[in-house]
């Protein structure tokens, strides 16, 4: 059984910085890409971040240049550094990792509140 672990939301203010990291525990054999996405309250799930296991990595165009998508060299483990957030960033931001036969695996989410 394969588990994401999240940590590291929070309440921010406008500007400020937070870190996301990921781990993925369980029956894993490889490297698989992962990724970030939110859901804010009365919204569809979007993608935020992902990374694949060269390290080619895609943003959505609302966090470019703000946001930085990492991962650990050999291990399913996955950051994203949030910086100069704004309010529009609050969500439930979810962990996902595309494992093997195309099947999603998704943590349990962390709270991130942008507000002054």
């Amino acid at each position: 059984q394969v588990q994401l672990v999240e940590s590291g939301g929070g309440l921010v203010q406008p500007g400020g910085s937070l870190r996301l990291s990921c781990a993925a525990s369980g029956s894993i054999r490889s490297i698989y890409p992962m990724g970030w996405y939110r859901q804010a309250p009365g919204k569809q799930r979007e993608l935020v971040a992902r990374i694949n296991r060269v390290l080619d990595t895609t943003y959505a165009e609302s966090v470019k240049g703000r946001f930085t998508i990492s991962r650990a060299g050999d291990k399913n483990t996955v950051y994203l550094q949030m910086n100069s957030l704004k309010p529009e960033d609050t969500a439930v931001y979810y962990c996902n990792m595309a494992g093997p036969s195309g099947y999603d695996y998704w943590g349990q989410g962390t709270q991130v509140t942008v507000s002054s």
